[in-house]
């Protein structure tokens, strides 16, 4: 697939965000932190793993009955690590992304569900449920909600290449929690759907919070921990301008390749480098400054310096892009994907033409660009049909 210069392809409005978690049950969102406090022990021992046949508690007092025959949702590319903020930090950048359509299907056995469809994915994803992003992050969010009497069907449309570095496991699973979530009136809050997004993570990427995070709840969000799993929504102002300029190699990245990359054991006075640019960065984003952010995303010195031999061209394109104005230049997760970051939408054109170039004449590789915003919004429903 030849990639083309395209400048907010497959657009989706963002409105403002909402601080997510207060609307968070706090009863029921107890009842299931306990719950993942004994799964996250046991994930410690067992990184990248979960049981697939142990439920997720179910949230709801009753099982809710579907209030529409279908709900299409959408959920954006996300953009993790950051440069220092290696599996604790990530955003969700528009006119990026997956959607996936959930029905109610009679033709499905109750409680069940069943993969109908994808498009997108040169046949590569498995119609298996429990061998899909979707479809286990769909099956989560009916356990989540108790759903026994109905089987539903997903359609997952792929708008994200795979092993890009932008989330695309997360944005599938963040699609299907809450158009599933959806058909039942939404009665689970973001924060909650994302206890069913990390249980598809966990089977393809590993147990990380950093793409399905973003993904479903939009903005910048930062993973404080997992046993118990707090995130915490980091606010980037209104008003302030934040350009991200994504630069895509016709190159795949599987993320436990490139995860076996990344130094188990590291010096002292790295790991502090890394910890006051991680905190640099917190307070650019708080602080709606683009400069600083750009600064800090560009200073990783443990898991970029690791990676980024495994990317062809990754280090020219980090130098020219910040040769044409780019504040800083980093991997996007776990790459090949590139990504630049300014506060001038006039030198995006040329960072990222400087990208391509880079991946070109010295990686020999062919890409293309696209400049996105910050997605405030994260997940959303864009299309339903009542019964």
């Amino acid at each position: 697939m030849e990639l083309s210069h395209v400048r907010h392809s497959s657009w989706i409005p963002d409105g403002e965000s909402s601080f997510l978690s207060s609307k968070c049950d706090h009863k029921r969102f107890t009842r299931l932190r306990v719950k993942l406090v004994r799964c996250s022990t046991t994930l410690a021992s067992s990184p990248g793993t979960l049981d697939l046949l142990s439920p997720l508690e179910q949230l709801t007092t009753a099982e809710p009955r579907p209030v529409l025959k279908l709900a299409k949702a959408f959920a954006p590319a996300t953009v993790a690590n950051l440069g220092p903020g290696y599996d604790f930090l990530g955003c969700a950048v528009q006119g990026l992304g997956d959607f996936v359509t959930a029905e109610v299907d009679e033709g499905v056995e109750p409680g069940k569900v069943r993969i109908k469809n994808i498009t997108g994915d040169s046949g590569r994803l498995s119609y298996e449920p429990l061998k899909n992003c979707a479809g286990i992050a769909g099956k989560s969010t009916m356990e989540l909600l108790g759903i026994k009497s109905v089987g539903l069907s997903l359609s997952l449309s792929k708008g994200l290449p795979l092993g890009s570095g932008l989330g695309s496991s997360a944005a599938s699973a963040a699609a299907a929690a809450v158009a599933v979530n959806a058909l039942f009136g939404s009665p689970l809050s973001k924060m909650e759907l994302v206890y069913a997004g990390l249980k598809s993570e966990a089977v393809v990427s590993g147990y990380h919070a950093d793409n399905i995070a973003p993904s479903l709840m939009g903005g910048f969000v930062l993973v404080r921990s997992y046993a118990p799993l707090h995130l915490i929504p980091l606010v980037f102002p209104s008003g302030k301008q934040l350009f991200f300029v994504l630069a895509i190699p016709e190159f795949e990245a599987p993320t436990k390749e490139m995860r076996k990359a990344v130094p188990q054991m590291i010096e002292l006075k790295r790991h502090t480098a890394n910890c006051s640019q991680a905190a640099a960065l917190v307070a650019a984003i708080l602080g709606g400054n683009a400069a600083l952010l750009g600064e800090a995303l560009a200073s990783d010195t443990i898991v970029e310096p690791a990676r980024s031999p495994m990317i062809p061209g990754m280090a020219a394109v980090k130098i020219q892009s910040m040769k044409q104005g780019a504040y800083g230049c980093t991997i996007s997760g776990a790459g090949p994907t590139a990504v630049a970051v300014t506060d001038d939408e006039s030198k995006t054109e040329a960072i990222g033409a400087s990208m391509v170039l880079g991946f070109r004449e010295h990686g020999n590789l062919r890409a293309g660009y696209s400049v996105h915003k910050l997605s405030k919004d994260g997940a959303k429903v864009v299309e339903s049909l009542d019964f």
